[in-house]
């Protein structure tokens, strides 16, 4: 947590004005975006790490020119990926991955994922070389299925040819981007279907805490088998305590902070699962060993996906009918609006507020918007995970908020405010763009003026929900699960690194073991922290300001 009344000046000068010139009108339905990590056409960054917005409008050029125009050689592997990302609507990521152990060191693999499904690793003696390859391997694949059967009958044969059969075309040869949008709005409808579920078992099986699901965020993991609910959080407050030394107070109980700290819960479960030397554990854990890093990784074909019932706090909420016109006088309030922000208790300030330094409360925190973003780019495993996988992001971010009309903000906060970033990064992380979709709501409307401040986390595997007083940081009384008698919450940090030395011990990890104190485990992290401080460095170079620094007595427990 952060202390309150500190000084955040940063730079706010052509940096903004640059951003805002890239920004977009507000359209009329959700939008859904790629990371384009190279454009043959690109005159900057020799053409690198363009973040380019695909807009959900009427292709103008079809799969089919634009595939001829690859055989013709007028475009190159990526850039036809990219194309065709825009025209059908699918989810493009150039992945940088681990090289084989056979292969040199000096070599440098990528992957191409689209749509979730990791395709053949490309190899180079150079980043450039690397991805070209990738999409090349992509494309090899890919391309079959989206062109037309030829006739296998030679030019020369005699045989005159068999009648034209009339058969009413798919969907997918007439209407491919239709056809794209439908598997997704089908996902969306499952990931829906999941979180309506889950929400009513736990509110069926506790009503008592029913008014406590007003603010609701959960995290579904996608397989091949269909969509789960893994983790589940809801709450609205910062506590009103002192920055513990102990770890025992949970700070920060908004609803999106809450299901991912219930997320990790999950993660840690599964890597025990996965280091227990059980076959049938093994197999049911979502990890799987690389020959060529010592990292886990996630299964290929499972995906992450986030569900949100309100648009999150900070600079997401921008207001629709501002136009981000640098030359306009209303440059001063967009700057304002799109720059970092922080949470006091119920209230958001940006960071350069001057009310906010007014504020006389004992913990600050970072709006959930600028956390959003930086799991987007950190994954959401955090740092103490990061010593046994490699970053999970999220795939997409269902928004199910009906006071909600675009996801304007959301796109320019978690996408455009850190556009350019990935190349600065640590091997494995990366920008991820989620898509960004609205969607119906399927939390309660109940409110109790006696559980306002109150929040339930659940993740998948527990036998109950636990209820914790945002305001106090623990346990309440009547939470159907207790850890004991301090009520310290399953999510505060000192349980999370019990979790984690549990992990340590059964990856033979003596290495971590031997760490004196959480703040040095998660220092240890030594990737993780500098795309952390990376992070950090360009936000505040872009001039949306700085990020606030947690106090070291709140990470000093052992």
């Amino acid at each position: 947590m952060f202390p309150a009344g500190g000084s955040f000046q940063s730079s706010r000068g052509a940096c903004f004005a640059q951003n805002l010139r890239k920004n977009w009108p507000a359209t009329s339905g959700p939008t859904e975006s790629y990371e384009r990590r190279y454009n043959s056409n690109s005159p900057s960054k020799g053409g690198f790490d363009r973040q380019v917005k695909s807009r959900a409008a009427k292709p103008t050029v079809s799969p089919k020119e634009l595939i001829d125009r690859y055989r013709e050689g007028s475009v190159n592997a990526l850039s036809l990926l990219h194309q065709l990302a825009q025209v059908l609507q699918f989810h493009l990521e150039i992945k940088e991955t681990a090289v084989p152990g056979d292969i040199p060191a000096l070599y440098f693999a990528f992957s191409v994922v689209i749509d979730g499904v990791k395709y053949k690793t490309g190899m180079g003696t150079n980043k450039k070389e690397a991805r070209h390859q990738a999409g090349e391997l992509a494309l090899e694949e890919l391309l079959p299925t989206l062109e037309p059967e030829k006739s296998v009958l030679p030019e020369t044969s005699d045989v005159p040819p068999l009648l034209p059969v009339k058969e009413q075309p798919s969907i997918s040869d007439v209407h491919p981007c239709r056809a794209m949008r439908e598997r997704k709005n089908f996902a969306n409808l499952q990931i829906l279907h999941a979180v309506r579920d889950r929400l009513s078992k736990l509110m069926n099986s506790h009503p008592e805490f029913s008014s406590c699901a007003d603010t609701t965020a959960a995290f579904i993991l996608q397989t091949s088998g269909g969509c789960e609910v893994v983790a589940f959080g809801t709450g609205n407050f910062i506590t009103k305590e002192k920055p513990s030394s102990c770890g025992r107070i949970v700070h920060d109980s908004h609803a999106v902070v809450t299901a991912r700290r219930s997320l990790m819960r999950f993660l840690y479960r599964h890597l025990l699962m996965f280091f227990s030397k059980r076959d049938n554990l093994t197999e049911k854990s979502i990890f799987q060993q690389n020959s060529s890093s010592s990292l886990l990784s996630v299964k290929s074909g499972i995906t992450l996906h986030l569900y949100v019932n309100q648009l999150p706090k900070g600079a997401a909420q921008i207001p629709s009918k501002l136009r981000l016109n640098p030359l306009s006088i209303s440059a001063w309030q967009v700057n304002n609006e799109i720059s970092l922000h922080v949470s006091v208790q119920s209230k958001v300030f940006s960071v350069f507020s001057s009310a906010f330094d007014q504020s006389v409360s004992k913990v600050v925190s970072m709006s959930t918007t600028d956390k959003l973003t930086q799991w987007q780019v950190l994954g959401y495993q955090g740092a103490l995970l990061s010593h046994f996988i490699e970053p999970i992001y999220v795939q997409s971010i269902l928004i199910g908020d009906s006071g909600c009309s675009d996801t304007r903000g959301m796109e320019i906060s978690m996408s455009q405010r850190v556009e350019g970033i990935t190349f600065q990064l640590p091997k494995f992380y990366c920008m991820m763009r989620p898509h960004i979709m609205l969607v119906s709501s399927v939390a309660t409307n109940n409110t109790d003026s006696g559980q306002i401040t109150y929040g339930i986390n659940w993740t998948e595997g527990d036998s109950s929900l636990e209820v914790v007083d945002g305001l106090d940081g623990k346990t309440i009384q009547q939470s159907p699960f207790k850890s004991g008698p301090t009520l310290a919450s399953r999510l505060c940090k000192a349980a999370m690194l019990h979790r984690f030395r549990l992990v340590a011990i059964e990856a033979q990890r003596q290495d971590l073991l031997n760490t004196s104190s959480y703040r040095e485990a998660k220092r240890m992290a030594k990737p993780y922290q500098e795309a952390k401080s990376m992070l950090k460095a360009y936000l505040s170079q872009q001039g949306f300001g700085n990020w606030l620094v947690k106090l070291p007595i709140s990470d000093n427990f052992k």
